[in-house]
This record gives structure tokens, C-alpha cells and sequence, in this order.
């Protein structure tokens, strides 16, 4: 009686375990992918001015080392303003600066998540209430080598902008009644871009994905 008693119980534990399983699946938002890794399909090289030059090739976006800014910019207008996350994957092969800093949109207005500007290592939002990554609340530090593949996420919704680096959240800012705008040298970058500073990058895998409201 023992035995079929325990036989039972584990059951039910598995029972239970697939049930919450198959209800994180439903849960769990859907993406999909704004890279196809053979073109630049749906996005522009904005021209910043100075700017290093921008191919595809092995299934990534190569950003070369420019004067200034080098990125890509998404150019349909179906892009979401709130309650979204947007990923992607991305290494610095050049350079001491960011390496692939994320525009994007929050509700009316945009922001910029900048990962390693400032020569190197200051991770932050760009910007709230006037003041940008290297000064705000967000302001972080974090030191990024050469060629190694980073994991960035960035969640958007009406009271939150969190971003997260290889799963550890970086940036839990909350915007109720903060003024979000972007540093006026990634305008180039609206809706939805990607660009490195003086720096030479490669990026991938970049991905959408809504949430519930």
C-alpha cells in the first residue's frame, strides 16, 4: 500500500509540474526575429556622419570603427511603444567605446540604452529628466572585453524600462511622471536602432517581443 501510495503521490507531483509547464509556455511571450542574418531586410544605415561601414555576413550586422556613430535603423513603422522586449546579441572586435547601444521607443517619446560609453565601461538609460546614462539613477559600471559575445535585453512598459545583460538585470528604472528623451546625436536612430561609438561591433539575434498589457 506504501508503494502505490508513493506511485500516486509522484504522480501527481508531475502531474502538477507539467500543468505549470504547459501554463509558463502559455505565458511566455511571443517573439520574433527583425534579423534574418542574410540582409539588412527592414532596416537602414542612418547617416550619422563619419560613419564606418555596415555589412552582413556569417549571419551577423558588421559595424565598422567610424568617426563617430555606426549603426543600423529599423524602418517600418510597426514597431511597438510600450509593453514590448526587445534582444539581441552583440561583441566589440574594435574600439573603447559602446559598442551596441539600443534606441528605442517609450510610448510618445524615446530612449537609448547604452552599454560601455564613456570609454568603456558606463552602462545606463539616455536619457530621464534631461540627464544621461553617465548621470542618472541608472548609471552603472560594468568592464566588457573584446570579442566576447554579450546577451542584452531591454523590457518596455508604461511604468518600467528594464534591461538585463546575459540574464542579470542591469536596470530597473521606474519612468511614472519622468521626462524620457534621447541624446540628440541618435535621432537617426528612431524608432528603433543600433550603433556603436567610434567602435567597431558585430551584431545578431536581434528579436521582438510583446507583452500582455
Amino acid at each position: 500500500m506504501r508503494t502505490a501510495t508513493t506511485i500516486f503521490s509522484l504522480a501527481l507531483v508531475m502531474f502538477a509540474s507539467v500543468c505549470i509547464s504547459a501554463e509558463e509556455a502559455k505565458e511566455k511571450p511571443k517573439g520574433k526575429s527583425l534579423f534574418d542574418g542574410k540582409s539588412l531586410d527592414h532596416f537602414e544605415v542612418p547617416q550619422f556622419g563619419g560613419e564606418g561601414s555596415v555589412e552582413v555576413n556569417d549571419g551577423v550586422i558588421k559595424l565598422g570603427q567610424g568617426v563617430m556613430l555606426t549603426g543600423i535603423t529599423y524602418k517600418k513603422d510597426d514597431f511597438p511603444k510600450t509593453n514590448y522586449e526587445l534582444s539581441w546579441e552583440a561583441r566589440r572586435t574594435m574600439g573603447i567605446d559602446f559598442f551596441a547601444a539600443a534606441t528605442f521607443p517609450v510610448k510618445d517619446s524615446h530612449c537609448s540604452f547604452i552599454p560601455g560609453g564613456w570609454g568603456g565601461a558606463v552602462v545606463g538609460l539616455s536619457n530621464i529628466d534631461g540627464e544621461d546614462a553617465s548621470e542618472n539613477e541608472t548609471t552603472t559600471y560594468i568592464a566588457f572585453k573584446d570579442d566576447q559575445w554579450y546577451q542584452f535585453k531591454v523590457r518596455v512598459t508604461d511604468k518600467k524600462i528594464e534591461a538585463w545583460i546575459d540574464d542579470k538585470k542591469v536596470i530597473d528604472a521606474n519612468i511614472e511622471g519622468k521626462k524620457i528623451t534621447t541624446r540628440n546625436e541618435v535621432d537617426l536612430s528612431h524608432p528603433m536602432g543600433l550603433a556603436a561609438w567610434q567602435s567597431a561591433a558585430e551584431i545578431r539575434k536581434i528579436e521582438l517581443r510583446l507583452l500582455d498589457k
